[in-house]
């Protein structure tokens, strides 16, 4: 492994920081005290610029080459955690009751820093590094605010590079699946508003519990009978809510899920289908049927050019032997996508010890991955900004 030094030089500092955002994690859009703490780095780093509050709470830095050339290469990392508790045991976990860092958004935010550590201190590049630290990835729309707020207009990038933890067991192998990489993503929210009753006399109402069940199980043959076997496509219905008393037929349900697809078309198709099936729902009970179906994610889409250039940068970290340009295409989503849709980049991921699921209460991110990660951020720019 062949850590860059000022980052090898940087390890303590970078799992102190790591520790310290992991035990006190924020929710999307409220990253105040995480963001506060990335300036304040940023500033004792002698970056040449920081600006803050683009999306509500994100950091953007400007790190100058020592040559002045007009290209710009940006590097993102996430910074929000998830509403989950956490049940690891580690002796730095979440202090805050039911919110955690269970994707690894600390490590990303501290892989970046250490990496503007590095571009600052030794600013071996032609052109500008353009560090952005976002806010709200975990589906509430950050990279979305942030490129509503003017990113790329304040901050041009010529190219900009993500990257991921993935915790399967193999320290620092890097992987990337070239063209479409990650599935996008809607999200949905149905509501059956019927007639209550008595649960003695269900007769006399509308029963919005029963037809809410039987709509979940019909929303699945969108997946088997509509959508073309050579496609993929994964609708979920991971909620539903009906009644509050053992003797009441609940007069409102509500269902809620999300579906991931790779291409728009089938996201189109899923949505027709979708609301087709409500309205047929409501027409065949009468009853009241609403449905909001809204994109959250875009397909996210690795140019293959800069994929080959993110892994030789990889390989000079972690040698040749342990990268992989043939990832299969994940139905996990990531908004790291509308940023690819404005800019041309790529998105990686590095492997580290571990095995238990990303969004699991028992996550845990090994800390050895961040000079790892860190130095192949900092080595792309200097790959692709060379003096």
């Amino acid at each position: 492994m062949n850590i860059l030094p000022v980052i090898a030089q940087s390890t303590q500092e970078l799992t102190e920081i790591f520790r310290d955002l992991h035990a006190n994690p924020e929710i999307g859009f409220t990253e105040a005290r995480t963001s506060a703490i990335v300036a304040q780095k940023l500033r004792e780093y002698g970056v040449d610029e920081i600006h803050t509050g683009l999306g509500k709470t994100g950091v953007v830095a400007l790190i100058h080459g020592k040559k002045r050339g007009n290209r710009r290469v940006g590097l993102r990392a996430d910074m929000d955690a998830l509403p989950i508790h956490e049940i690891t045991g580690l002796d730095y976990a979440s202090k805050t009751d039911g919110v955690m860092h269970a994707c690894g958004h600390d490590g990303h935010t501290t892989m970046l820093l250490g990496a503007a550590k590095y571009l600052a201190a030794t600013r071996d590049f032609d052109g500008t590094a353009v560090i952005v630290f976002q806010p709200a990835e975990e589906g509430l729309g950050g990279a979305r605010q942030m490129l509503e707020d003017g990113l790329f207009e304040k901050f041009p990038c010529d190219e900009i590079y993500g990257m991921h933890n993935a915790p399967n067991g193999q320290p620092g192998k890097v992987g990337i699946c070239k063209g479409v990489a990650m599935a996008g993503a809607a999200f949905f929210d149905i509501t059956v508003t019927g007639a209550g009753s008595h649960a003695a006399r269900p007769s006399d109402g509308k029963d919005a519990l029963i037809i809410a069940a039987s709509l979940a199980t019909e929303l699945q043959t969108i997946l088997s009978r509509n959508v073309p076997a050579l496609d993929s496509c994964v609708l979920s219905v991971t909620q539903m809510h009906a009644g509050a008393a053992y003797n009441v037929v609940p007069e409102v349900a509500t269902l809620a899920g999300t579906v991931r697809y790779f291409k728009d078309e089938i996201c189109e198709l899923a949505s027709r289908r979708m609301r087709a099936i409500c309205d047929g729902f409501a027409i065949a009970h009468d009853v009241t049927i609403t449905l909001d179906l809204r994109n959250v994610f875009d397909v996210l889409i690795n140019d293959d050019a800069l994929s080959d250039a993110y892994l030789e940068a990889a390989a000079d970290i972690v040698g040749a032997n342990n990268i992989y340009d043939k990832d299969e295409p994940a139905t996990g989503s990531e908004d790291f996508a509308d940023m690819l849709k404005a800019v041309p980049g790529a998105y990686c991921v590095v492997g580290h010890a571990g095995k238990v699921p990303l969004h699991n209460p028992a996550f845990t991110l090994d800390p050895d991955i961040l000079p790892i990660g860190a130095s192949i951020m900092a080595r792309v720019v200097e790959k692709r900004l060379p003096l």
